[in-house]
């Protein structure tokens, strides 16, 4: 195991808390999802675990992500980094009903709007979640995203790519974007939408997104004859 391999092992288990409150699962209700006791869930997420593949998998599919991504594979490169092409590519759109469902999970987005006085839009990552079809995150109350980025409509695009085959899905959103200020409402945010900022900091501002148009893609591999 070379020291890059080390270190995606170390980390699993800083991933699979992160992952795990970004969904608002206790240690049980993974442990019962992945099939493990829920004192190795506890173990793992605080020492470096030695899991099978196949103990890995059903951790990946109980966090509602892949193995590649609990142990951090790929983050120095571009996903797709090593495939030039897809062999006899297929490429369909995605009803917005199934790009909704395909992103409900959360996890890491990118939002794009234009400031004042520029001409090419600026595009930023954020963490999100998905409630009651409104797109949900976080921000810091006097950044650029809370000036530029409320009380208008802005795109929201989520991707996810296989870097060994390079077959995947993209959904883009455009919405209004709403910073959330009713004390009420805040409060409830707080307490059932877990989502936490991308970068660290005094992020208190929640901004949800509420969709107007929702469009996606999917390209996979034609079907060989």
């Amino acid at each position: 195991m070379n020291i890059k391999d080390q270190r995606a092992r170390g980390d699993l288990g800083r991933r699979v808390a992160y992952r795990r409150a970004e969904l608002g699962l206790s240690q049980e209700e993974v442990a019962e999802r992945a099939g493990m006791a829920a004192g190795y869930i506890d173990y793992l997420e605080r020492n470096p675990p030695n899991l099978s593949p196949g103990a890995l998998s059903r951790l990946a599919d109980a966090l509602q992500t892949t193995p590649e991504a609990l142990l951090g594979m790929g983050f120095d490169e571009p996903e797709g980094a090593h495939v030039t092409r897809v062999p006899k590519p297929k490429l369909q759109e995605i009803d917005s009903q199934e790009c909704m469902e395909l992103i409900k999970a959360g996890g890491v987005g990118r939002i794009a709007f234009t400031m004042p006085g520029e001409a090419a839009p600026t595009v930023l990552p954020v963490n999100f979640l998905v409630r009651n079809e409104t797109i949900i995150f976080r921000t810091s109350g006097h950044g650029i995203i809370a000036e530029h980025a409320s009380n208008q409509y802005i795109s929201f695009e989520v991707d996810r790519l296989d870097g060994m085959t390079n077959e995947g899905w993209s959904v883009l959103v455009v919405g209004l974007a709403r910073p959330v200020r009713d004390p009420v409402e805040l409060e409830r945010l707080r307490k059932t939408a877990p989502v936490q900022p991308w970068a660290a900091g005094d992020r208190d501002l929640f901004i949800t997104i509420i969709p107007k148009q929702v469009t996606g893609r999917r390209i996979e591999h034609e079907s060989m004859p």
